[in-house]
């Protein structure tokens, strides 16, 4: 809605606004006062007005004699020996001066050279010119007194230093925790496995070390996994925390801003700052786990091989994974990728035994397909955790796999 111009709000500060001037009019040039010099009298007048009348041709009227000198207001005596240099400078008035020429100081448009920012416009909420109201970009917008416009939205300031000092503003920080608690967690994980390594090869003898420096190297490789992976989204955050908090202390200056124009843009500033704030996409939390454990490599594979096959392990790709969803399928790893390669190779040896060996039994078939039956089992129960099915597959097909071979002994050596 466009301000009323003659509203009593605006007529107060226009009536105070011109008081205030009128008290700092020297009576000689009726201008602002200029370095105003006192007489004995209390009178002030500016320095160079006092030193014009006593050059110019009537100054006589002012002037007793060489070091008197009359007030031009009260027609007091003033003793100048040395002239009007001598007499005592106004210091309270000059800096009232001062400091009333600084706030009455204007900026021009940056759309309109030379045309001072004299109106707010109450669409946009930014400080405009006369042409940016009548053919600019504001045309036919509400506007309204800067003076008015700064005492009007002074109190928003408090209220948007209170929106931002919430820290749940945009839950930055509560991001910022669960992601540098994941990262701890992760890295913990990583020095609890290179103690486990490093307790594991101090007992084993040298043919281990150059297994042991590359499970290390793998761990190593993967703390920095972590690193790249966490500190990025934790910097991010950052940024935008350190926004926040920027924004927190320019609403907190603004409220001691005495300049309406200066205050004004700050405030428009800090409103627009807080749009781009708010839209910022924040990094989503998931689980997170460490796989593999090196403890559970070591107890399943390490711990169960002979020492001169030692060499012969692979080192293990370890990784991070998020839990983005709730598959439950069997996952695509290389452990089950080998078990599958492997149960089909020995389907295929077991036909071809009982195809060719006329003299098998039906009950040494019955058997195997009986074990099989049961390897298989747990791979149908989807609602099992995929790690246990692994390991429950692989113990189980392992066991069947040393039992054929040494049934296939006992057949060729009898």
């Amino acid at each position: 809605m466009r301000p009323v111009v003659g509203s009593p709000e605006n007529g107060n500060i226009k009536n105070e606004m011109e008081h205030l001037e009128e008290e700092m009019t020297c009576s000689v040039c009726l201008s602002i006062y200029d370095d105003p010099r006192i007489l004995q009298c209390s009178h002030s007048f500016c320095r160079k007005c006092l030193q014009n009348l006593i050059r110019s041709s009537d100054g006589y009227l002012w002037r007793l004699s060489v070091g008197r000198l009359k007030c031009p207001s009260c027609r007091g005596i003033t003793d100048i020996p040395t002239g009007v240099q001598s007499l005592p400078v106004n210091f309270a008035l000059k800096a009232i001066v001062e400091k009333y020429k600084s706030n009455q100081q204007t900026k021009t448009c940056p759309e309109h050279s030379r045309h001072q920012l004299n109106m707010y416009c109450l669409k946009d909420r930014k400080l405009i010119c006369g042409q940016c109201l009548t053919v600019g970009p504001h045309k036919g917008h509400p506007v309204d007194d800067p003076d008015a416009a700064y005492i009007k939205e002074q109190q928003k300031a408090s209220k948007l230093l209170a929106v931002l000092s919430d820290k749940n503003f945009t839950g930055v920080s509560a991001v910022i925790q669960a992601l540098e608690e994941q990262m701890n967690n992760c890295k913990n994980i990583v020095l609890e496995d290179k103690k486990e390594v490093l307790t594991f090869f101090d007992n084993l003898m040298e043919v281990l070390e150059q297994k042991k420096q590359g499970l290390l190297a793998a761990l190593n490789e993967l703390n920095q996994q972590v690193v790249d992976v966490f500190a990025p989204q934790i910097e991010e955050m950052r940024q935008i925390q350190d926004e926040e908090l920027d924004l927190v202390a320019m609403s907190s200056t603004a409220q001691t801003e005495e300049s309406p124009l200066v205050y004004l843009e700050t405030l428009h500033d800090i409103q627009q700052r807080m749009m781009v704030l708010k839209k910022q996409l924040l990094f989503p939390i998931y689980p997170v786990e460490v796989y593999p454990r090196v403890r559970q490599i070591l107890k399943d594979q390490w711990l169960k091989t002979t020492t001169g096959d030692i060499p012969l392990l692979p080192t293990p790709k370890f990784g991070i994974h998020f839990q983005k969803d709730d598959y439950r399928g069997i996952p695509s790893s290389p452990q089950c990728r080998w078990i599958l390669v492997a149960f089909l190779l020995f389907i295929i040896l077991l036909a071809l035994f009982v195809y060719f060996s006329a003299g098998v039994s039906s009950d040494f078939t019955t058997r195997y397909w009986t074990r099989l039956s049961e390897i298989m089992e747990p791979v149908l129960h989807f609602g099992e955790s995929h790690v246990h099915k692994v390991k429950t597959v692989s113990h189980r097909f392992s066991s069947l796999y040393l039992d054929f071979i040494a049934h296939l002994r006992s057949l060729l050596i009898s």
